[in-house]
């Protein structure tokens, strides 16, 4: 069970009465939000060893090395792992044998006064569980969602805090560590689109798991993770690319299955908007469709439909964007390029049935003018039930 919510200040302050942890505070944009938590509440000495924002790009580029991207996964690697050896090498022989060294990092974007860009960064933490341990590491990519950039300022702070904190005080429970990150906050305020654990404390955790839980508890409208069980930042992975979706059950992953995809494959590759540009295929898996009419995921179907989709080479999508209108909206605001969706006949069928559309003031017409807003393609694959029933076909629904 999740212990109750502890208040930002109490986190912040049971970290700095430890004496165990010690280590760097690296933050770049937005201001320097969360070690500010730490000196705010007294007793910061025995956990600040550094706190460094490297604003300018000359100064960031000498410190961490050359980046063509600066709100980027690579650029907070180097931090973390800059920062993280630097404290070991200058204070391990002093007192490695009595301290877990940790360095926090956040690179991000908020708000700005001219307030065109999207407002999101990357965080992580890489610490020792023990003294003399050898490291570990979460990271994550956050998206911040108040309109205000103190607003903004504000959630980055609190939910560096509740890292820190799951870091050192929950790492042996990574679900419950996943679950505090909201603590003192409400996914109106800040998604998290990815999240990986790595290193000795976390050997044992799947990180398709943790994704799956970020889109359970609503931290996220939806996670991807590639072929080679790699937890992958959607923004990043659909940008400049032309998407081929197919939604199914994969339970198991059939014949038909990978030949819907393919025939679709071969016709959205004719299309002129696709000629020569990069494709991403995608195996989507609805939140509604893993919990079958339960109140839980059964976590070992779930692995069992992902490795054989892994084994086929597809980047699966987690989703709770049952309806598909949310669905091609969720992947046209991560690319300009063309979309298309993959469904058979019986999917046609719902597509058209006005249950599903009772929230929308249009309808079902609102819906199909969201779901061909950026004219989306969709590809039929046709149904027969057995060798005496007619053939099924878009022209025949």
């Amino acid at each position: 069970m999740k212990e109750e919510t502890i208040d930002t200040h109490s986190k912040a302050l049971r970290i700095n009465i430890d004496p165990r942890w010690y280590g760097t505070f690296a933050e770049i944009g937005a201001g320097q939000e969360v070690v500010r938590w730490f000196f705010r509440v007294g007793g910061a000495a025995g956990t600040v060893a550094k706190s460094i924002s490297a604003y300018d790009m000359k100064v960031s580029d000498a410190i961490y090395g050359h980046g063509d991207r600066y709100v980027s996964r690579n650029r907070l690697q180097a931090m973390l792992d800059y920062e993280f050896n630097l404290d070991i090498q200058r204070l391990a022989a002093e007192r490695g044998d009595n301290t877990s060294f940790f360095a926090f990092a956040d690179t991000v974007v908020a708000r700005s006064y001219r307030g065109t860009s999207e407002c999101h960064g990357w965080m992580g933490i890489k610490f020792q569980s023990r003294a003399n341990d050898e490291p570990s590491q979460v990271v994550m990519h956050i998206r911040m969602l108040d309109e205000e950039a103190s607003g903004q300022q504000e959630a980055l702070g609190i939910v560096g805090v509740n890292l820190c904190y799951g870091a050192f005080f929950l790492s042996h429970v990574p679900e419950e560590l996943i679950e505090s990150l909201l603590d003192n906050l409400t996914t109106r305020r800040l998604e998290i689109d990815m999240l990986e654990f790595s290193g000795i404390e976390f050997r044992n955790v799947d990180n398709r798991i943790m994704a799956l839980k970020l889109v359970q508890i609503g931290l996220s409208g939806a996670a991807m993770f590639g072929p080679n069980r790699e937890v992958l930042q959607p923004s990043d992975v659909l940008h400049n690319k032309a998407v081929l979706v197919e939604r199914g059950s994969f339970r198991p992953v059939t014949y038909v299955n990978l030949d819907m995809f393919q025939c679709a494959l071969t016709k959205f590759k004719k299309e002129p908007a696709v000629e020569n540009k990069p494709i991403l295929g995608l195996m989507e898996l609805t939140m509604r469709n893993l919990l079958a009419g339960g109140k839980d995921v059964d976590r070992r179907d779930f692995l069992g439909r992902a490795e054989v989709l892994g084994a086929c080479g597809m980047t699966v999508l987690i989703s709770d964007y049952f309806e598909y209108y949310r669905l091609a909206a969720y992947l046209a605001w991560r690319t300009r390029e063309r979309i298309g969706i993959v469904m058979g006949v019986p999917s046609v069928y719902e597509l058209f049935d006005q249950k599903y559309y009772t929230e929308l003031p249009g309808g079902i017409l609102e819906n199909f003018g969201r779901l061909f807003k950026n004219d989306l393609k969709v590809y039929v694959y046709p149904l027969q039930r057995s060798p005496s029933d007619e053939l099924q076909t878009i022209g025949s629904v």
